[in-house]
């Protein structure tokens, strides 16, 4: 086996050639050891007459074994690992090992070692396996070691991690910055060069910020009916083997049952922005009564299949259209920051309302609707152009759109807010937020969304369903909707209908995340 380019960690610096050593007589160097004694001794290269003038120390052969320098040294390393000697490292190998050369991992990291390296699927690495995963790892190292390398001078300074993990949104203050440093910094600059980096992290199983973008995935997860949220950021790793689109999939899944089972909020919600007035008060037990008293209990769900119908276009479009704009903004980065995440996933979010609007016009009309008004959604649609034309299809647009900057950026803020507080004070050994944490976060932010934008949303929905609840009556604009509102009603008019909609937020995020995880199994999605 010739190798290209050295790979070889300086956690193999003390590791030398032991071809002498009587402990490693009869073994088979890719396959363990069949003769061990007592103890391990270490003799240095120069004891065997290893030429250090070399050019290419990792080409140069090895005085006693004649085999490349590098490659000797990978079986060495692997035969300590390779504790029980069976020619295979397993997690108890490795955690023996490991602690042979001074270097600590928890049992979770070592098993992710194991099963990112495990091609055959026997539960312990081979040799082969071994230098196929310490050389695929390396360049995943490389690649973040350049990302944080921002002056391109070949070392890592607090500010250049300070910049970095800010532009993923992760704030830390410059002494935090120096304690990362310090943990990896072995000649006492307090800067990391390649070899400290690679040192650190080559037998580490993931590199902590992608693991930050994996831990927190947001909009992916949860679905409360409103479809603003500013896009999740995924890794390069999760776009290279597709998982990236079994994601997705998990999440439009997720949001259907979510959706599905929280539908007669949504429509009370629905028929309380149009109807509900200060004459004409409407409370969520006789809204419900009316409408089962209306059309029975299957009128509760009345719109929900084109509620779940439109999810799949909008999240494909968006998704798309928001990878399009990081690419037009032009980042190079794996992720974007804030500002950036905002302007790009309110264009995305822009982009996809435009393109699935009428299916929105034609959720409301069919909440709004009576029973057999419409035989189903491509009646209401006929409908609807018949008498109102095409331009119908887009009514309340504007304050849709409006409203999307609002919900996106103060859902975004919080939610970051709130991830890098529990970062800052919990992220100790994981980044890992865990449930309970991940689901207060979501539904904290996407309630502060919702009430930011809530006025806009429900002057689109009265605007939606002009035609149905006032056919025949002059329509009006967004600016003169507002006033009317604000003149009859007053401010409290802007926000009817928020208790049920606040009602369905923490079922819909429960709901969406519980089934989000299941699908991720069904799907083969690796587990976080």
């Amino acid at each position: 086996m010739h190798q290209r380019g050295s790979f070889v960690s300086p956690l193999l610096s003390g590791v030398f050639c032991q071809c002498r050593s009587e402990e490693y007589q009869g073994s088979d160097p890719g396959g363990g050891v069949r003769t061990v004694g007592s103890t391990l001794a270490a003799t240095s290269l120069s004891d065997h007459g290893y030429d250090e003038s070399c050019d290419s120390p990792h080409h140069c052969p090895c005085p006693v074994c004649g085999g490349p320098e590098q490659e000797h040294r990978l079986k060495v390393l692997f035969q300590i690992l390779d504790v029980n000697r069976d020619g295979g490292i397993c997690v108890n190998d490795l955690t023996i090992g490991l602690k042979k050369l001074g270097v600590h991992r928890t049992e979770h990291e070592l098993m992710k070692i194991v099963k990112a390296g495990d091609k055959d699927l026997d539960g312990q690495l081979d040799f082969e396996e071994f230098v196929h995963y310490l050389r695929d790892h390396e360049k995943k190292l490389r690649l973040v070691f350049k990302s944080l390398d921002r002056k391109n001078d070949g070392r890592i300074d607090s500010q250049e991690i300070m910049q970095s993990l800010r532009d993923l949104g992760v704030h830390i203050s410059e002494v935090q910055a120096e304690k990362i440093l310090k943990s990896m910094d072995k000649n006492g600059t307090m800067t990391i060069d390649w070899n400290e980096w690679r040192d650190y992290h080559l037998l580490h199983p993931a590199e902590n910020i992608p693991e930050i973008i994996l831990y927190w995935k947001h909009s992916t997860i949860f679905d409360v009916g409103e479809s603003m949220i500013v896009p999740d950021e995924f890794t390069a790793e999760e776009k290279k083997t597709g998982m990236l689109w079994r994601h997705l999939v998990a999440g439009g899944g997720a949001g259907a049952v979510s959706r599905t089972c929280t539908a007669p909020l949504d429509r009370l919600k629905v028929l309380m922005q149009v109807h509900a007035t200060r004459s004409n008060s409407m409370g969520i037990a006789g809204g419900f009564a009316k409408m089962v008293r209306e059309g029975g209990i299957r009128s509760l769900w009345r719109g929900n299949g084109i509620n779940v119908l439109k999810i799949a276009p909008e999240s494909a479009i968006k998704f798309m259209a928001y990878e399009q704009i990081k690419r037009l903004i032009g980042s190079n980065q794996e992720t974007l920051g804030i500002l950036e995440r905002l302007v790009a996933g309110s264009l995305a979010g822009a982009i996809a309302q435009s393109s699935i609007y009428p299916m929105e016009v034609l959720k409301t009309r069919l909440a709004l609707g009576r029973t057999g008004q419409y035989s189903g959604i491509a009646d209401c649609a006929k409908y609807i152009f018949r008498k109102e034309g095409l331009t119908a299809f887009y009514k309340g647009y504007v304050p849709n759109m409006l409203g999307i900057i609002p919900y996106a950026g103060i859902d975004l803020a919080v939610y970051e807010t709130l991830k890098n507080s529990w970062l800052q004070r919990f992220a100790t050994d994981s980044v890992n937020p865990g449930v309970f944490v991940l689901l207060a976060c979501g539904t904290m932010s996407s309630t502060c969304g919702q009430l930011a934008s809530y006025p806009l949303a429900l002057v689109r929905t009265r605007m939606q369903g002009q035609a149905a609840s006032q056919e025949g009556s002059p329509q009006m604009t967004m600016t003169g909707l507002f006033r009317h509102i604000v003149r009859t009603e007053g401010a409290f008019g802007l926000y009817r209908g928020l208790a049920p909609n606040f009602m369905k937020v923490i079922p819909a995020v429960s709901i969406s995340y519980v089934v989000y995880e299941n699908l991720k199994i069904t799907l083969g999605v690796q587990s976080r």
